[in-house]
């Protein structure tokens, strides 16, 4: 007969010293990375010279600028200069007494002539450069959207990867404590103080727990590898997040205030508003085929003329010098081309319609996305708070389960329930820190206020280098 321990005289599983010295390495390599990780900002900042989407955006802004200043350049004189130079060689048969001889000539010419010209009185030109200025703050639009788009996406990755380490961290502390679980079954189902279902249900935990933390390893990989190609960098370890996790409050607090400002700087907004706008130009544009453009043109010539030859009688050689000015104003109007002008009006005057359709499409939108964004931030307040409590009263019952299963009120099924508990909510309250942050920026991306500045508040909130 086994002898039977008395229930009170259950002592837990002993930490071995290789276990010890193990813990110790693993605390020592985390504290080392730490000092090497990287912060959001030094992300941010590497990300911002090497995003490819963002970098176009850029690139198209310079252009429109450049295009601008092509506009601009037919409002201003355009001077021309043309050269010119001929030689000629002739010769004519006449008749010398009973002889038939060649009289020749050459002429040798050349002349330069100046000319400019100004328009004095042209709307479409004018038109056209408004036109110009209204597409380079588009294009300046889509810069602002751009970077709001890549601050979301490295923040988003930055945090990713925090979520995939704490996740891992979970998973691997999770079956650590269920092998030390199996390992008590099986000692007590040894001595005769437990049943084989313990021991059992034990190892089906640590088994799952092994395809857990497999997946949490390949999860983390995944993450990485992306965070690495948004930044451009290899092996970022990104800094994580101060604990206690103070997540400023959501300024202002009526979501009125958001909409409005939503209203009149989201990018999205800005740039159906300039469509509009530039639809508008167009419509004028095209009235002012209808009326007449006024232009005034000058010009300076001078030419030489030197004619060397002889005549049957007698050589010759003579030349001649001319000088030609002239100043012309030049007034056109035209009368009738096939009803190409009011039909293109007509063109112009729908697509006005379209571009105010547009616009109020985008402002509905941003609205309902910027009242979306800022309720779940609210939400995801208080889902933080209520997990918080959540983790603290976990680790309470898990306490209070560990006791309860050395003094045999509890079995071993119930302290793997509890520790699940307490892990699951511990990884559910990391993931919504995460989320209430990227909700934060999102709100402020979706009211148009996204910018460096934000990146540098949530970059506050991770712990400092050493």
């Amino acid at each position: 007969m086994p002898v039977t321990r008395p229930r009170a005289q259950r002592q837990p599983l002993a930490r071995s010293p290789w276990r010890t010295l193990v813990l110790a390495l693993s605390w020592g390599l985390c504290a080392a990375g730490a000092a090497h990780a990287q912060s959001l900002q030094e992300l941010y900042q590497a990300a911002h010279d090497y995003d490819a989407t963002y970098l176009a955006a850029r690139a198209a802004l310079q252009a429109s600028q450049y295009r601008l200043d092509q506009a601009r350049g037919t409002k201003r004189p355009s001077v021309g200069l043309s050269v010119s130079a001929s030689r000629s060689l002739s010769t004519t048969p006449s008749a010398l007494g009973n002889q038939i001889v060649q009289e020749a000539s050459q002429a040798n010419s050349g002349g330069a002539t100046l000319s400019a010209s100004q328009d004095l009185y042209n709307q479409t030109t004018s038109v056209t450069i408004t036109q110009a200025e209204r597409a380079v703050e588009v294009a300046r639009a889509d810069v602002d959207a751009a970077e709001q788009d890549l601050i979301l996406r490295v923040s988003q990755a930055y945090f990713d990867v925090l979520a995939a380490q704490d996740n891992l961290g979970t998973a691997r502390a999770s079956l650590a404590a269920i092998s030390e679980q199996v390992a008590s079954a099986k000692r007590n189902f040894e001595v005769g103080t437990a049943t084989i279902t313990d021991t059992r249900e034990a190892q089906a935990r640590f088994d799952l727990a092994r395809f857990t933390q497999i997946q949490a390893e390949n999860d983390l990989l995944t993450k990485r590898i992306l965070l690495d190609q948004t930044v451009g960098r290899v092996q970022v370890a990104p800094r994580p997040l101060a604990v206690p996790v103070v997540v400023p409050p959501t300024e202002p607090a009526n979501v009125d205030d958001w909409v409005a400002r939503a209203d009149s700087e989201h990018p999205a907004v800005r740039k159906a508003r300039l469509a509009l706008a530039i639809a508008r130009l167009d419509t004028d544009k095209a009235k002012a085929a209808n009326l007449p453009t006024v232009t005034l043109s000058g010009n300076y010539g001078r030419s030489r003329t030197l004619v060397d030859g002889a005549y049957a009688s007698s050589p010759f050689n003579y030349g001649s010098s001319n000088v030609s000015t002239g100043v012309a104003v030049t007034l056109s109007l035209p009368i009738y081309a096939g009803m190409q002008i009011q039909n293109r009006i007509k063109e112009t005057l729908v697509l006005e319609d379209q571009s105010q359709d547009n616009l109020e499409n985008a402002r509905r939108s941003v609205a309902q996305a910027t009242r979306t964004l800022f309720y779940s931030v609210s939400s995801g307040a208080a889902q933080v708070n209520a997990l918080e409590a959540a983790e603290s009263s976990s680790q309470l019952a898990l306490e209070a389960t560990q006791l309860g299963f050395k003094v045999g009120v509890r079995v071993n099924i119930d302290v793997l329930n509890a520790q699940a508990q307490l892990y699951t909510t511990q990884a559910q309250l990391a993931k919504a820190r995460y989320d209430l942050i990227m909700a934060g920026l999102k709100l402020r991306q979706a009211s148009g206020r996204l910018n460096a500045d934000d990146v540098s508040s949530v970059n506050a909130l991770l712990i400092r280098r050493p």
